[in-house]
């Protein structure tokens, strides 16, 4: 993912008094209704999905360990779905490879017309191109945080899903060729080069017609200090569901992680889905200030690895996401 284009730049300036006059309102309705309670979320299970992935390295697209990462997730949610798809794809990187791409597919309930979308993206990055150690920087980068901590949580959320059935339709989208964007100093030509797999997908999804209510996309959930704020262009688009999340974090007593203050817009895989597809979809994202690059210090470097992932956070997200999906009806 990288940070969004011009038209987000301005329509921030536009935009701001909007959000400041809402902030209060939203902070003051956080927290106040009943609700039903969700099943447990296993942190020790959603972090050996995590460490599911990066056990085959790096998962960049048309490699070996790519394809035997993309065939075990897809074993896994054939354990617990009523319905898996594979939809197989190429696209056009930006410098000119073909790459052969995966979106991974898991359906619940699929006679439900209420839905509700998932994803994460499950590639990591060909290059680490923002290692502090120049020499590593055209290394590909395990991607634990960066791809496989949403993966994660997404699956320990499948399985407490096939044990618990919810009232609505959920699926789980797993997204591929997120991340084989231009690296850093790169003349990329013109052109939408990050989220390849969400574009396909938001122009033929799995079902004709395709409708979710809303969708939550996860991407760098498991750092230690991961502090989620309000991506801007999700709140553009989908405020609403901003707020029905961030409620159910502050009922859960998460306040501390996900915290009512507004950050920067970023081209992600929810800019597809909302863009092309029109279902509101919102960006749960780990934002760092003062790293100079927005992201935490691990983001594109050899040091985003399973050392670095805590598996309470999670479960942080985790129960947050279970604990909506209870309350729909």
């Amino acid at each position: 993912m990288r940070y969004s284009n011009l038209f987000f730049v301005l329509f921030l300036g536009v935009s701001m008094m909007s959000l400041s006059m809402c902030k209060n309102k939203q902070s003051d309705q956080i927290g106040k209704s009943e609700a039903v309670t969700a099943p447990d979320y296993d942190a020790d299970s959603a972090f050996y999905f995590v460490k599911l992935q990066t056990d085959f390295g790096p998962r960049v697209p048309n490699t070996a360990a790519h394809d035997s990462c993309a065939d075990a997730l897809t074993q896994v949610l054939l354990q617990y779905c009523d319905t898996v798809i594979n939809q197989i794809y190429s696209a056009k990187a930006y410098n000119g490879t073909t790459l052969h791409g995966n979106n991974i597919v898991g359906v619940f309930n699929p006679e439900k017309e209420k839905r509700i979308l998932l994803s994460a993206h499950w590639d990591s990055r060909h290059v680490a191109d923002h290692d502090p150690v120049e020499a590593n920087r055209k290394q590909p980068i395990d991607g634990a945080n960066d791809g496989a901590s949403g993966v994660g949580v997404l699956l320990e959320l499948a399985r407490q899903l096939a044990m618990h059935r919810p009232e609505v339709g959920v699926d789980i989208v797993l997204f591929d060729l997120e991340d084989y964007g231009p690296e850093e100093g790169y003349n990329a030509p013109e052109g939408e080069w990050w989220g390849l797999g969400s574009q396909y997908w938001a122009n033929n999804p799995h079902v004709a017609d395709y409708k979710a209510n809303y969708g939550i996309l996860l991407d760098m959930v498991g750092d230690p200090s991961a502090r989620f704020r309000y991506e801007y262009s999700s709140y553009i688009y989908a405020n609403d569901v901003q707020k029905l999340v961030w409620s159910a974090a502050y009922k859960l007593g998460f306040s501390s992680t996900f915290v009512t203050k507004q950050s920067n817009p970023i081209i992600d895989d929810h800019t597809y889905i909302n863009t092309i597809a029109k279902i509101p979809m919102i960006d749960i994202i780990h934002q760092e200030d003062g790293t100079g690059t927005g992201f935490p210090a691990t983001w594109h470097t050899l040091n985003d690895n399973i050392s670095h992932i805590d598996k309470n956070m999670l479960a942080t997200v985790g129960k947050t996401l279970l604990y909506v999906i209870y309350n729909e009806k």
